[in-house]
Parts: C-alpha cells; sequence; structure tokens
C-alpha cells in the first residue's frame, strides 16, 4: 500500500512540474495565443520560424548504446545541425555546418531530439480544461449508465465551449511534445453532429502544427441511443473512424452492436476504434469476437483498434499469448492509457508478441477524470514503472509506446531516426537520452511539427 502510495505521488509531482509551463503554453504560428504566451515560463515564450528553409544548429542526437557484457549501459550522443526545408528533414550536418550562408539558422541549446509524441486516445470535444475546477462528485458505485444519463445532462452546458476548450487542449499536448492525436468525439442524439462540427473547425484552423484523427464514438451506445443513423451521417462529414462502446454492459447485445459497428466501417471503408471496457467474461467474448471477425473479412485487417481493453488484464499469461498471436497476425492495435490501480495490463507481453500498442491521455479533467495531464512522455514513464526492469536499453524502448514505435535507436544500438527526408516533427528535451528522459519525465523545451515551430522556443 505504501510503495503505491509513494509511487502515485512521484506520478502526480512529476506531472505537476512538467504542466507548469504547458498551463499558460502558446503555439508559435497561432497569434490569438501571443497575449497569454507573454506570461509563461521562459520554456514557453512565444516565436516564429517563419523560414521554410533553415538549419537547426546544437541539436543532441543519440548515437549508439555502449555496451559492457553484451548489455547496453549508457547512450553515446553527439551534436548535430539538422537541415530542414519544406517540412522535412533534408540532411543531417556537422554541428554548425552551414553549406548555405544566407539561410537563417537557430539554436537548439544543446536539447535531446526526440521523435514527436502522438497522443492517441483523447476526447478533445467535451473537457472542463480552460474552464473553472470542477470535482467530479461520484457517489460509490455509480455505473456507466449513470454516467450517461450524467452526460446527457451536462453536454448541453458544454457545448458552447467546445471550440475553445479544444484550442487549450491541444496547446496543452503540443506543449508536452505531442503533434499527432486521435481524438473520439461524441456522436448521440443529444450532440447530434455538432461536436464534431466543432472540431473539425478546430481542427482546420490548427492544421500547421497538428495532425489529428477523428473517431466518431457514439458514447451512449449505439444501439442503446439509437445512434446508427447518426454515426453513418459522421462517416459521410468526414470522420476518420467508427467508435463503439461495451457492447454487452452498455447495448446489452454483443454481436448485434459489433456487427453494427464493423457493418459501419466496410461500408465506408474506415477503421474501428471501441471503447472496451468490460472486465467481466462478457469483455474477453467482445475481444475474441472482433479479432474472430478480423480474421473472417480480410477489409479489416489492419483496421481494428481495442481501447483500454481491460478485459485482458483478466487472462493468464498462456491466454495472453494465445490472443495476442491472433491480434498481431491481424495487425489489431490496442490504445492504453497504461492504468494504475488493481488492473495489470499485459502491454508488455501483448508488446513482445508483436502487437502495436499506443497510449493516449483519454481526460485531462472531465466528468470522467480530473488526473489527465496529456503528457505522453508520463504515459512512457508510468509503462516503465510497471511492466519493464528499468536498465539503459529498456526504459529507450519504453519510449516507443509515446512515439508510435519511432525510436532514435534500434535494439543493436544503430541510429535509425532522423535521417534525411523525415518529417520535421519532433520534440527537444532537456535530457541526456531517451532513458533519462523516460526515467525523468524530463522537461520539454520546444516542440516542432513538420518544420514548423509550435511550442516553446530555440535560440
Amino acid at each position: 500500500m505504501s510503495e503505491n502510495k509513494s509511487r502515485r505521488e512521484f506520478i502526480s509531482q512529476s506531472g505537476k512540474m512538467v504542466t507548469a509551463c504547458a498551463l499558460f503554453g502558446a503555439t508559435g504560428s497561432v497569434a490569438y495565443a501571443a497575449d497569454n504566451a507573454k506570461q509563461t515560463c521562459e520554456t514557453g515564450k512565444p516565436m516564429n520560424i517563419t523560414a521554410n528553409h533553415y538549419y537547426l544548429d546544437n541539436v543532441l542526437l543519440e548515437a549508439g548504446f555502449n555496451f559492457h557484457g553484451g548489455v547496453a549501459t549508457s547512450t553515446r550522443t553527439e551534436l548535430k545541425t539538422l537541415e530542414i526545408e519544406d517540412g522535412k528533414i533534408i540532411a543531417l550536418r556537422e554541428n554548425k555546418s552551414h553549406a548555405d550562408a544566407s539561410l537563417p539558422h537557430y539554436d537548439a541549446g544543446g536539447k535531446l531530439m526526440l521523435p514527436a509524441m502522438r497522443d492517441m486516445h483523447i476526447h478533445l470535444d467535451k473537457t472542463f480544461y480552460g474552464g473553472p475546477w470542477r470535482s467530479l462528485n461520484r457517489p460509490a458505485g455509480t455505473t456507466i449508465q449513470d454516467m450517461i444519463r450524467l452526460e446527457q445532462k451536462l453536454l448541453p452546458e458544454l457545448q458552447p465551449y467546445t471550440q475553445e476548450r479544444a484550442e487549450a487542449l491541444i496547446d496543452l499536448i503540443q506543449s508536452k511534445g505531442s503533434t499527432i492525436a486521435r481524438s473520439h468525439c461524441n456522436i448521440e442524439p443529444v450532440s447530434g453532429l455538432k461536436n464534431l462540427e466543432n472540431l473539425q473547425a478546430v481542427l482546420s484552423r490548427r492544421r500547421a502544427g497538428f495532425d489529428c484523427e477523428i473517431v466518431a464514438f457514439p458514447q451512449h451506445g449505439l444501439l442503446l441511443s439509437h445512434s446508427e443513423k447518426l454515426m453513418r451521417e459522421a462517416m459521410q462529414a468526414g470522420a476518420h473512424y467508427v467508435g463503439g462502446l461495451d457492447p454487452t454492459s452498455v447495448d446489452g447485445a454483443m454481436e448485434k452492436s459489433l456487427d453494427t459497428m464493423f457493418q459501419i466501417a466496410l461500408d465506408y471503408d474506415k477503421g474501428v476504434d471501441i471503447h472496451l471496457h468490460e472486465t467481466s467474461p462478457a469483455g474477453v467474448a467482445a475481444v475474441n469476437y472482433m479479432v474472430e471477425t478480423v480474421e473472417k473479412t480480410p477489409a479489416l485487417k489492419g483496421k481494428l483498434t481495442i481501447s483500454h481493453a481491460f478485459a485482458l488484464a483478466t487472462l493468464n499469461a498462456q491466454q495472453v499469448d494465445e490472443l495476442a498471436t491472433r491480434m498481431a497476425a491481424q495487425q489489431v492495435t490496442i490504445a492504453s492509457t497504461v492504468p494504475i490501480g488493481t488492473l495489470h495490463m499485459p502491454l508488455k507481453q501483448l508488446r513482445d508478441k508483436g502487437v502495436f500498442v499506443m497510449t493516449g491521455t483519454d481526460s485531462v479533467i472531465d466528468h470522467w477524470s480530473p488526473y489527465g495531464l496529456g503528457d505522453m512522455l508520463e504515459k512512457a514513464n508510468l509503462y516503465a514503472q510497471l511492466y519493464i526492469r528499468p536498465n539503459e536499453q529498456t526504459l529507450s524502448r519504453a519510449l516507443g509506446i509515446a512515439t508510435g514505435d519511432v525510436l532514435p535507436l534500434n535494439d543493436n544500438g544503430e541510429r535509425v531516426w532522423p535521417k534525411a527526408q523525415d518529417d520535421a516533427s519532433f520534440v527537444l528535451v532537456d535530457a541526456s537520452c531517451s532513458a533519462e528522459a523516460v526515467a525523468r519525465i524530463s522537461p520539454r523545451t520546444a516542440t516542432f511539427h513538420k518544420g514548423n515551430l509550435v511550442w516553446g522556443a530555440v535560440g
């Protein structure tokens, strides 16, 4: 108990430290944020890089592992100059080597360059973030049906603030190094398509600095709230994924709920990303049914994401292995928030079996949870604390859950990122290497998306 308490305190304090600047952070390319940003920490001050071709000097890159007895014991680094043009890294050069002296150059200050992070499960369309503090006041025994009824009353109150609060959330996650996201968006009779329209308007404004997929999410039950027609309209309106929710405990008809979800996806050639919270045998049955459906339907291969998938925590190691082998073969993705508490998710076992596991914030602060920090490096740290033995190599590998498995070094310690023609999407971190960044949740100083400085500052 005391160990769990101290771990939670460490997580909370670490998150508060790296959140301090971000709460008032601004995107350098967005004019409306400039006034607020003047009050930020020094590393969060606004700054524009207007050139589409420039050099970035004093970038600390990982160069390899130092091995002792076949075990990576430390990480070698070197300072380099990046040449960036039209959103791409077109060359890695010797530090401060400028082939064209007429081009502008900026100074990364020796900060470590890591791949841009990816918040692959967030709800940008409904949040208290950016408004006054509100606690949850959820009594013990509150069910998901109770929460649906609460949300049906709350959504009309939140909807007028959807766009400004989504903007604030994007500022927050950019300040933590994320420039790619997948946002679930309520599609149900109370909201109609309004949340989708609001979110699309925000994402259109932020396109230069932020890429985001949208999941049409029938939060009140695909069948229970009779949302199939609205979901189909959302697909026509440009949503990227068909969402779903607990087909047994909410919809009360597992096969019909899942079949409806998959049919919408097939009809519009979309992917699927379902919220599956169920930990009863019904949750395991739902996972098996979905994997079987993909196995039988080649058009769905590589198009199924199961978010949360808490039922996997109820399986033994052999059962996980068998299911993970099938998932990997069908390119099924797991999106996990890396929960702490009673659930011990088999995330490492899934990754070891070749299942793609990604992470996300879920709620920053809303009627579901007040704890989210919007920080994928914190999620990598949680994953490392919960699931691996910490050493230089395993800590550096843990970063992959935050970056879509884009890592500076491969398992042999060879640099595989960045390379010429990679997107210039990265984060500068005050750390000596990936392992330290994960272990210490190191502060971020600047975030770039396709060559655009979207948060922070360089010299």
